[in-house]
């Protein structure tokens, strides 16, 4: 099934396939716009960052501070919700992340930081928030509409990264042609135009479907890359997942290998990992899957190419998506449809 490319095109009618071939070039005309929204911007005196936003919005952000967590010297947190943290005021940049503009959360975060007298960017492709950003004369990086959000990652991670360097907000050494470099290679390998045979991504996806995946990471490197992986499973394939992080799981979760047998064996166990790991995570991941192997349907271990942080982070994220919208069509789903979000949103404005 998953080399009949009419198969594939029959369950993929928004085309979800031609969006994660298209990652690449959605990074780098997102680069181009940001750095032309931004470019001169400067606005002092900011002690923390506060990214809101919800769903495929917070992603980037997420992502965003994952790469800064030992490069920043400023705090940096992502706000899913109505109202900003307290500690918000004319020292704290807030960036409000909505695809479509409406995300009602985001845009009452967007009131808040506004009554806090906070320093706002605003990313959107319009709606309200670009209304709001423009009457409040706040600058708006405006990126494409038409997208899924989960599909327009590239639009919301890279204007965060760019006005990020713009404003001299830490970043270590990220060789952004690089990564998206590379990231052309991975989409030529893990294509629908590649068999089974020769494709990771659809060799993963035949192993978990039927199963229940469990994404594991590590923190502050690939944790993060574990919540998309996740939020794609349920997204794109229609499918249960879970996700946790090492060292915490080691303190919690790896009890609940003791169950059931019969349950366990319904569990597929996918491990983030990277040369990057310290040797004490490498060596509890390496504990973790000797003690749960025999318990568990299968442990899949995903090892990036590249070599800095972004590179293996973008890696992993287009193997990801792939796999999941491979799983997709395994499930005979179409990966674009939303079905019951658009129920419970259509619900709540009632």
């Amino acid at each position: 099934m998953l080399d009949n490319l009419d198969k594939i095109k029959e369950f993929d009618p928004g085309n979800m396939f031609e969006l994660i071939y298209r990652f690449p070039d959605h990074c780098k005309e997102a680069i181009e716009i940001a750095q032309e929204a931004v470019r001169g911007l400067r606005l002092n005196n900011i002690i923390n960052v506060v990214i809101t936003g919800l769903g495929g919005s917070a992603i980037g952000g997420d992502l965003i501070r994952m790469l800064t967590t030992h490069s920043a010297q400023i705090p940096i947190i992502v706000n899913r919700d109505y109202t900003l943290p307290a500690f918000v005021d004319e020292r704290t940049l807030v960036i409000a992340s909505s695809y479509s503009g409406n995300t009602e959360e985001t845009l009452a975060a967007y009131d808040n930081a506004k009554s806090k007298n906070a320093k706002i960017v605003a990313i959107t492709t319009g709606g309200e928030l670009k209304e709001k950003a423009m009457a409040d004369e706040v600058p708006c990086i405006t990126i494409p509409g038409g997208l899924p959000p989960r599909a327009a990652l590239g639009y919301s991670f890279f204007p965060i990264l760019v006005l990020f360097k713009e404003l001299g907000i830490g970043f270590g050494k990220q060789d952004i042609k690089t990564a998206l470099d590379l990231l052309e290679d991975v989409r030529n390998q893990l294509s629908i135009k590649v068999p089974e045979k020769d494709n990771p991504a659809k060799k993963l996806a035949r192993k978990i479907y039927g199963k229940i995946p469990v994404i594991y990471g590590s923190s502050g490197l690939t944790d993060i890359i574990a919540v998309r992986w996740k939020g794609q499973f349920n997204e794109n394939s229609k499918h249960p997942a879970f996700y946790n992080a090492f060292p915490e799981l080691n303190h919690n979760e790896i009890m609940g290998f003791e169950g059931d047998k019969e349950l366990l064996k319904h569990l597929e166990i996918i491990i983030l990992r990277s040369n990057l790991e310290s040797d004490r995570i490498k060596k509890r991941i390496d504990i973790t899957a000797d003690i749960i192997k025999d318990s568990v349907s299968g442990i899949t271990h995903i090892w990036p190419k590249g070599e800095t942080h972004l590179e293996q982070m973008l890696y992993q994220i287009m193997y990801g998506d792939y796999v999941t919208a491979y799983l997709a069509i395994l499930n005979q789903k179409d990966p674009v449809e939303i079905d019951f979000i658009d129920e419970l949103k259509e619900r709540m404005r009632g």
